[in-house]
């Protein structure tokens, strides 16, 4: 974005720094940053607060890898989930979606991506590789997984890592699950609706 000489350089910083979050170009940027500028100074300072502390506060469970503020997350800790039953999505975003269907009573594996060749993005880059040891560490601790859930959204890229961790898992004594076509094609599950998501994870098929 070209420097505007009639602005503050603060207020630049803060068009550009808005500019950069995804789905906010520099028009949406500029009218955030002077509703911010025309706002009580409490509001900045709220929002600055609430900045530092998803960066301080916040870390990946070392179990899910879920965005946590506690090591296991509060869903990997809950004993009295089905830790037997693992749905696996793309993003925490999607670990949101189905916890508000409230129906899904198992744990999560939330893999940061999909396969995305053209975007450079590989296996190796998701958390494949570590939800094939948590799979064959509970199967040593006598706590075996009985089902991977395959949540990935049915997009290309979803289906083919869908597709990708079906062969992985081909190996080890678990069943493997689609989400049910409840879901749009193309749509992701952060938008789904409560009953659409329901309907989905009831209706889940083996892949």
């Amino acid at each position: 974005m070209a420097s505007n000489p009639s602005l503050p350089p603060s207020v630049t910083r803060l068009i550009e720094a808005l500019s950069q979050l995804p789905g906010i170009g520099p028009k949406s940027a500029s009218r955030l940053a002077f509703f911010l500028l025309r706002s009580p100074a409490e509001m900045s300072l709220a929002l600055a607060d609430a900045l530092r502390d998803l960066k301080a506060r916040t870390r990946l469970c070392s179990v899910c890898f879920n965005i946590t503020e506690s090591d296991p997350c509060p869903v990997c800790a809950d004993v009295s989930r089905d830790h037997g039953l693992i749905c696996v999505v793309e993003e925490p975003l999607d670990v949101a979606a189905i916890e508000r269907a409230r129906v899904y009573r198992g744990v999560y594996h939330v893999l940061h991506g999909v396969i995305s060749p053209i975007n450079g993005v590989g296996p190796d880059d998701l958390r494949i590789d570590e939800l094939i040891g948590r799979i064959r560490k509970s199967a040593e601790a006598g706590q075996p997984v009985r089902e991977v859930i395959l949540a990935t959204n049915p997009t290309v890229e979803g289906e083919m890592t869908a597709s990708f961790i079906q062969r992985k898992l081909a190996g080890l004594e678990v069943s493997v699950t689609r989400l049910a076509r409840g879901l749009p094609v193309g749509g992701d599950l952060e938008y789904a609706d409560e009953v659409t998501l329901s309907r989905a994870l009831e209706g889940r098929q083996r892949m």
